[in-house]
């Protein structure tokens, strides 16, 4: 029997066959490390160690990746507001993530990149980007142009007629409708860190670093990207384009998105303030339970948390003991 996988970019359910007999590419985005992970964002990280269990099950040899966001628009302005550099902010928050990942057993990556370590490659994939006409300058950032990436929009689903072509956005996340021309390269500014390069001074954004640690760890290609399903546009949407544009290549060949955790059928978020930490839950719970509770629902599905479900997840663990 084969394995098979629903693939966001094709919208269909696939036969897994990887680029290399026996072999796997994964990639996973990781966390942005501006303050403690919550659970939603522990359910991709668990539904990825799952996906990556049973692919080595399968018999396949697995090279999983997980970036680090250790420089965006939230570590800046946080490590500001504390008065801390952002090297001493951001590892207090990235070593906290790996002590949650070891209480929800979740296997380590093979690669942590963090992104400040990675600015070179960022630079050559603004270069080649630049040389292939993707890229332009305008008041001291570079920008990628949308209307010169055709397939643009493939795995959102969104229109070309969405497509605002010259019109800028420089956050590094915006909403959905807000379908611009993204920033690769930030013009330096005051309290913020600056890398002096061949490109200028100033520092990459957001998008622009998983493009770039993905494919020096993995190949121009792989096999499979995962993320939460939030992350489709415009993260993921811009990745493919940023990377495509550059290489000329697909960039990868499987696309699986997880649902969000939900709390009273909203998504459980800091933006909303209806989260909780896992260092919050296991002053509460045996922590496997928690991780029984995310894997209860199919991924791709939401669920909503609530302390009897938990109970409910511990309970089907006891019969399975």
């Amino acid at each position: 029997m084969s394995l098979r996988f629903w693939n966001t970019m094709t919208k269909r359910l696939e036969d897994f066959q990887p680029l290399e007999p026996g072999r796997v590419g994964l990639y996973t985005c990781g966390p942005t490390v501006y303050d403690f992970a919550h659970l939603g964002n522990f359910r991709a990280y668990i539904f990825e160690d799952l996906l990556r269990r049973y692919l080595e099950y399968s018999g396949f040899q697995v090279t999983q990746v997980m970036n680090i966001t250790d420089i965006d628009d939230k570590t800046i302005r946080r490590s500001n507001e504390e008065g801390l550099s952002l090297t001493d902010y951001t590892r207090r928050y990235e070593n906290a993530f790996y002590e949650d990942r070891d209480i929800l057993r979740i296997k380590p990556a093979a690669f942590y990149p963090r992104a400040t370590d990675h600015i070179p490659e960022m630079v050559e994939l603004i270069r080649r980007l630049e040389a292939g006409g993707f890229a332009y300058r305008k008041d001291g950032s570079i920008y990628f142009s949308i209307e010169k990436f055709p397939g643009y929009g493939r795995l959102a689903g969104i229109e070309a007629d969405a497509l605002k072509a010259g019109v800028r956005i420089d956050s590094d996340e915006y909403e959905k409708e807000d379908v611009r021309d993204f920033v690769l390269w930030k013009e330096s500014k005051a309290g913020e860190p600056v890398y002096e390069t061949p490109l200028g001074p100033g520092r990459p954004g957001w998008h622009l670093e998983c493009s770039a640690m993905s494919m020096k760890y993995l190949g121009e290609t792989f096999d499979i990207h995962c993320g939460g399903v939030d992350l489709i546009f415009p993260h993921h949407e811009n990745e493919i384009a940023q990377s495509e544009g550059a290489t000329g290549h697909p960039f990868a060949k499987y696309w699986m998105h997880n649902g969000h955790i939900n709390v009273d059928n909203r998504k459980m978020s800091k933006s909303l303030g209806n989260f909780f930490t896992v260092r919050e839950i296991a002053a509460e719970y045996d922590l496997e339970a928690v991780r029984m509770f995310m894997l209860s629902a199919q991924y791709r599905s939401p669920i909503n948390f609530s302390r009897d479900l938990i109970e409910q997840a511990k309970a089907s663990l006891e019969r399975l003991y």
